[in-house]
């Protein structure tokens, strides 16, 4: 693996046939959707609950209308997680970048955009400053955001009126409404992904029950497999040590795909089952188109989706829980919390299998909440 960041860095110092430094410019991120037994896609509100995020980072300000409605109040079927542009260039050079979402809105960003609309944003001119001083800014609280500076791309620098803000990457979120690229179906014992698109899709299988854990490398899916849930007798730094190699060989380099999963590692391996994929580099240049000026030597984008699966035994937990908690909303959510922003999908499968007229006090309300 050493090898290939090696051969990288020499690439960055060779001059190319224009007399420029080579620029390079790689990505990652996640997108995550919610599926029934029944392979359909749930709308759900995936911002529901406290921010992982530190209070520097950029969101829209609603009181002025930037956007329609709260974040928290988006029903959607993706949440797009944590993408992050990294920059690696011989030499300083100025970058104008813009990532379009036609599909979808920008929740989230950092450093601060020229200019932001919900279906896309743009940075204008990002300074790449290799060398630089690794002077970012960071709060005591643990966040999902800091790991993704772990790498050996260059700082960036962006100047807006009154401020210059320092970060080692472009950063963003948002919520999308598409259909995920594979469908995921539970049939008893077995699990079926399918893949409606025309380029095969890498699949992993992964499985977590209190606390003991497997998975299944399902390996490039054309159209369609079927496999057994996994026997729950495997290590997840397995999985992990799996991942990682899945990512380098998608073309991210070996520090980028480490930091991929210490961002991730505490919800992707949480309780549940879902499937990992990569995404279609095609699927990812549609969802979000990227424009660069000058155009770079080289574009990695790697998107890894995630369909967390609401299995038959989740649904069966949240009646018992319904009926456990009877009218008491607050140790309704205490129960329900655990499942953390699934919980809503989750709670709305549950409440499907039962007339309204036997709903609760206490579910009716919570579903209001949400």
């Amino acid at each position: 693996m050493k090898y290939a960041l090696i051969a990288a860095m020499a690439a960055l110092t060779a001059v190319s046939g224009s007399g420029e430094k080579p620029l390079v410019v790689h990505e990652w991120g996640t997108f995550t959707s919610v599926s029934g037994a029944d392979g359909k896609p749930m709308v759900w509100r995936p911002l529901q609950g406290p921010t992982d995020l530190p209070s520097f980072v950029y969101r829209p300000d609603y009181r002025r209308g930037d956007q329609a409605n709260e974040k928290s109040r988006f029903v959607t079927t993706i949440r797009m997680e944590t993408p992050v542009l990294y920059f690696y260039a011989g030499r300083e050079m100025d970058v104008k970048v813009k990532v379009d979402f036609p599909n979808g809105a920008i929740t989230e960003w950092y450093p601060r955009a020229a200019s932001m609309k919900m279906r896309g944003i743009d940075w204008g001119t990002v300074r790449v400053r290799p060398g630089a001083p690794d002077e970012f800014p960071k709060e005591e609280a643990a966040s999902h955001y800091y790991p993704a500076r772990e790498t050996d791309a260059a700082p960036i620098q962006v100047k807006s009126p009154g401020m210059t803000q320092d970060e080692k990457f472009l950063f963003y979120r948002g919520v999308g409404w598409f259909a995920p690229s594979v469908s995921v179906e539970l049939q008893n014992d077995l699990v079926v992904v399918k893949n409606p698109g025309k380029q095969p899709v890498q699949a992993i299988l992964f499985e977590n029950r209190k606390g003991a854990a497997g998975f299944r490398v399902l390996g490039a899916v054309k159209d369609e497999v079927a496999v057994s849930r996994p026997e729950l007798s495997q290590d997840k730094t397995q999985i992990m040590a799996e991942l990682e190699r899945t990512l380098v060989k998608q073309g991210l380099y070996e520090k980028e795909a480490s930091a991929m999963l210490k961002t991730w590692r505490d919800s992707w391996f949480e309780e549940g089952v879902r499937v990992f994929y990569i995404v279609p580099r095609a699927s990812v240049d549609a969802i979000l188109p990227l424009a660069l000026d000058p155009k770079p030597d080289e574009v990695v984008r790697v998107f890894v989706g995630r369909v967390e699966i609401l299995t038959p035994e989740m649904e069966r937990a949240a009646l018992a829980i319904m009926k456990r908690t009877g009218e008491d909303q607050a140790a309704l959510w205490k129960e329900l919390e655990p499942f953390g922003r699934f919980a809503e999908p989750l709670l709305r499968r549950a409440t499907a299998q039962l007339p309204p007229a036997q709903w609760t006090p206490a579910v009716r309300q919570l579903l209001t909440n949400y």
